[in-house]
């Protein structure tokens, strides 16, 4: 019945468009791609595309296979490249996917002993994904994925890393510096601040701010946590980081964290692998490192 060549010759179909380029991108002949494809739709009773002059559009049926395909070929292409790099000595790789811009900081300190330890690991960190970092982990585009706001699914194990609180950060001469805390209100005429990510994600917005009908003044987009606290110690704007880490940067910059309301905006990070992979001696190891620093 269905074989993984077959889910090839689906994916190239619908990714190349017509039978010929197919064929040359699986570097075929176009007779023994049409051969293979004709004995499927034998089996399965049902023509699996259709001619539209030159090009080919999928059937129903053929949907349905390449549906099956995007699941399935790229966890062929993640096993098989593990299995290339054990052959040849190599440990493996762990392809960590952030969903949490301010969390590099903590990440450097997890990643440099580990390197050390895990000298045949490699490690590439990723950001930019074309969905979600889900998505992602989902299509074997990642093996780990941090994140502060997990999506509980079957197929993915979320890990606690260590519990944090959300705090707004101010320069030390603003006037809202000699307060501990601050109400929504209170920032109606300020500029926020904030890494170019949707305000929906933004726990400023949806914790603190939108829940209380409230917004600011003015809201502007900065990548680097540094020129975004630079920025803030100027007295352009405020911005809302993760407590421990305005912490580290108030030893040697003029700010100050002060909390969400009375009682503040608790979050956790977590690391999500796909639980299939979950036991791999040198991602398990990566995760029991992590939990150990703060």
């Amino acid at each position: 019945m269905v074989e993984r060549f077959h889910l090839e010759v689906l994916a190239a179909v619908k990714e190349q468009g017509t039978l010929t380029r197919a064929a040359e991108s699986l570097n075929l002949t176009q007779s023994a791609l049409s051969h293979s494809i004709r004995k499927l739709e034998g089996q399965i009773r049902t023509p699996v595309w259709q001619r539209e002059g030159r090009n080919l559009r999928l059937t129903q049926a053929g949907e349905q296979i390449l549906i099956l395909a995007n699941r399935v070929l790229p966890q062929f292409k993640h096993t098989e490249h593990l299995l290339r790099q054990i052959a040849t000595g190599e440990m493996g790789s762990l392809r960590i996917g952030m969903e949490c811009h301010p969390c590099y900081q903590w990440l450097l300190k997890v990643i440099a002993p580990y390197l050390e330890k895990w000298p045949n690991v490699d490690i590439d960190v990723k950001q930019e994904f074309q969905f979600s970092g889900l998505a992602a982990l989902h299509n074997y585009e990642i093996d780990l994925l941090v994140t502060p706001d997990p999506v509980f699914q079957p197929e993915v194990t979320f890990i606690p890393v260590f519990d944090y609180e959300h705090r707004l950060v101010v320069s030390t001469s603003h006037r809202l510096a000699m307060h501990g805390s601050i109400m929504p209100e209170q920032l109606s005429e300020e500029v926020l601040i904030s890494y170019p990510v949707d305000t929906d994600r933004l726990d400023i917005y949806t914790q603190f701010l939108n829940p209380a009908q409230c917004t600011v003044k003015k809201h502007k987009t900065i990548e680097t946590t540094e020129i975004m606290l630079q920025m803030v110690a100027a007295g352009r704007g405020v911005c809302a980081l993760p407590g421990w880490l305005a912490d580290e940067f108030a030893q040697t910059m003029a700010i100050k964290s002060l909390r969400f309301g009375q009682h503040g905006i608790r979050k956790q990070i977590f690391l999500g692998v796909r639980q299939d992979e979950e036991q791999i001696v040198y991602l398990n190891d990566f995760i029991a490192q992590a939990q150990t620093v703060r």
